[in-house]
């Protein structure tokens, strides 16, 4: 069996203010194994990318606070790490690659000047040596014409070419772990699949590590090996991706199956869950599940259920599933 890399025990993230205390990360456990791609699915507001930024330590602050937990990396717990120790994680020991790469990326400064700040803050390379590696890691992730773009800004650049830098600033000191946050959103199928072929490459000529954080199914049954579905900040089912697809058995991850249109079934109407996640701020008392579930019984709006291991590896929180 593969070493544990990222060991994620009972974390919480919360935002607080006068008037409510939003529990976006509310107590979630994960583990990823070296080498292993690790998919985080669920709808929008269940704690997700969230997830990711408190891996980071990049909570927005004032309101954002990581009120409890451990995030293990390497035998190294990054909660209790100062600011500067973190700084020195972040690019080196953990990349990310962030949603929207307009964004995430400075328009002021030049491609070159973006890559090349990680390699002057993590392997002390000099300004030649730094381009220079700046240039061979844009050819890898397939950038054409790269020893042009290094001198050009984002602005400059398609919405494929800037998710490739993104991952060329992640991969350019080889992380022991990557995370992507829907680092396909918005992207055409055709540089979708060479993004995701780009991963399959770290993972393959680096051992990186992947949490891929992701609403796509599709993405998930090309990708993982193991998913993790989150709903409302919690886990309620982690479990190989194969078996996943083959016996799902949280009511929340068979709905989210259903959902998948289907080329072998003829559907005028598509199957969606009803109602929506209940607010951060505002849980109910049971399962937060209970609501929407199309199995719940009185019991389930009274008791909230534990995460537990029904089979060897496959954890589910539902006390109606034996």
């Amino acid at each position: 069996m593969a070493e544990s890399l990222l060991s994620i025990r009972d974390l919480r993230t919360y935002f607080i203010s006068k008037d409510a205390e939003v529990r976006a990360v509310d107590g979630i456990d994960i583990d990823v194994k070296k080498g292993q791609i690790v998919c985080i699915v669920g709808e929008s507001g269940s704690g997700k990318s969230m997830t990711s930024l408190s891996i980071m330590r990049l909570v927005p602050q004032p309101r954002g606070k990581i009120v409890s937990g451990e995030v293990v990396l390497d035998g190294k717990d990054l909660l209790t790490l100062t600011e500067t120790q973190m700084t020195a994680v972040r690019g080196n020991d953990i990349s990310m690659i962030f949603q929207e790469p307009m964004t995430a990326l400075n328009p002021v400064l030049t491609i070159g000047d973006q890559i090349t700040e990680v390699l002057h803050r993590h392997q002390r390379l000099s300004k030649r040596e730094a381009l220079k590696r700046a240039v061979e890691v844009l050819n890898v992730v397939g950038v054409p014409r790269a020893e042009q773009i290094v001198h050009e800004y984002p602005h400059q650049l398609s919405g494929g070419l800037r998710q490739r830098v993104m991952i060329a600033m992640a991969m350019v000191c080889e992380p022991k772990l990557l995370i992507a946050d829907e680092p396909t959103t918005a992207l055409d199928v055709t540089i979708q699949a060479q993004v995701l072929e780009l991963m399959h490459k770290m993972r393959e000529d680096f051992g990186t590590a992947i949490i891929l954080i992701t609403h796509d199914l599709g993405v998930v049954a090309e990708m993982a090996d193991h998913v993790v579905v989150m709903y409302a900040g919690q886990v309620v089912e982690s479990v190989n991706a194969d078996e996943l697809f083959d016996e799902p058995l949280h009511p929340y991850t068979k709905g989210l199956l259903q959902s998948i249109p289907s080329i072998d079934e003829e559907k005028d109407v598509l199957y969606s869950i009803p109602g929506t996640v209940p607010d951060a701020a505002n849980f109910p008392k049971g399962c937060r599940f209970a609501e929407r579930c199309p199995i719940a019984q009185p019991s389930c709006f009274e008791k909230m259920p534990a995460l537990r291991e029904v089979r060897n590896g496959h954890h589910v929180r539902c006390d109606l599933v034996e």
